[in-house]
């Protein structure tokens, strides 16, 4: 009769802990019966595709939240840098360019300054979080507001105004939204420099000193720092690595959508936060993958895609994505105090 009882008790905690994938997985199988042509190549590679730059934030998220933190500010500091690209790789024939004498430059100089300026925002946090022991969702909620205002004045600039800043460079377009034919089926360039750039994090997750004191801090600081490591030095320096992502994907997010307005990036760190969540990145610190963060990403591309593809109501979409993540962190807790 207990033997009964613990089979029971372990069916029903895998169903509650792998509960939100089964949502998920019921959601997609949902879409596929509604709409069986959603299941083609072209639909995955898009999916991908879309999921490319909100993997490429939510790695940079994710390593916040290793460190028992967050990131409030990921996609209002992608916009700025995206703005800030676009600015500088518009077509040099287009007639509302906003900087009219400014020559073509090549596109290491504006990916630099993207970078440069994600940089800026990240380690600005990184100091609230580690010099002032300010909590993240404190500073980050702070830097959000500053990296939103800073992208309002720099789009909204005379005599032009405030308008969406297109006519980007063709070179620029193509190194973003260019794909690598293989047979019959195109394999756009975002997909192999989001892989890129997660094969590169994974390597510092798991075979860097950076990594293990990113874990150490995350699952105990005050054992962390009793150990000798230098909480404020790798605290900052992963901070300083998430706003080298935002950069990176701010930059290749404008060419991808091929404009930037004062609302890019808007919610942005929403998703990256719940793709953190969903892929296993824990809130309670000190747990997480690259790999898992990948997953959760391209599973919510592919809910979102999915849902837009059935036609369902883009505020009903928002309601959808709110439940997710309160499901995930619930998830998240209840595995965090089965394990106190």
């Amino acid at each position: 009769m207990r033997e009964k009882l613990n089979v029971k008790e372990n069916v029903i905690d895998g169903l509650l802990n792998y509960a939100l994938y089964i949502i998920l997985g019921v959601m997609i199988l949902g879409v596929i019966i509604i709409n069986p042509k959603f299941i083609s190549i072209k639909n995955f590679t898009n999916i991908l595709s879309q999921a490319s730059t909100r993997a490429i934030l939510a790695m940079g998220v994710a390593g916040l939240i290793v460190l028992q933190g967050t990131d409030l500010s990921a996609g209002r500091i992608l916009g700025l840098t995206g703005i800030v690209s676009a600015s500088l790789l518009q077509d040099i024939n287009y007639a509302s360019r906003m900087y009219p004498d400014l020559p073509q430059l090549p596109l290491i100089i504006p990916l630099l300054v993207a970078v440069g300026i994600g940089a800026i925002f990240a380690l600005i946090n990184g100091f609230g979080v580690a010099k002032l022991n300010l909590h993240a969702f404190i500073v980050t909620l702070g830097t959000q507001l500053i990296a939103y205002g800073v992208s309002l004045i720099y789009i909204d600039r005379p005599p032009l105004g405030a308008q969406p800043i297109a006519g980007l460079d063709d070179r620029y377009v193509s190194v973003v939204r260019g794909a690598l034919k293989i047979g019959n089926v195109e394999i756009p360039y975002l997909i192999f420099y989001a892989a890129i750039i997660a094969a590169i994090m994974s390597f510092i997750w798991n075979k860097t000193k950076l990594g293990k004191n990113m874990f150490a801090i995350g699952g105990n600081p005050e054992a962390a720092e009793v150990s000798g490591v230098n909480i404020t030095k790798n605290i900052m320096l992963i901070y300083l690595i998430s706003g080298i992502l935002y950069g990176i994907a701010g930059f290749l997010e404008v060419a991808r959508i091929g404009s930037a307005t004062s609302i890019t990036g808007q919610n942005y760190e929403l998703d990256a936060i719940a793709a953190c969540v969903v892929g296993g990145v824990s809130f309670s610190g000190g747990v997480g993958t690259i790999s898992g963060v990948l997953i959760g990403s391209i599973l919510l591309q592919f809910i979102n895609y999915g849902l837009n593809f059935i036609g369902v109501n883009p505020y009903l979409q928002i309601i959808i994505k709110g439940i997710i993540i309160i499901v995930a962190v619930s998830i998240d807790a209840r595995k965090y105090v089965e394990k106190k």
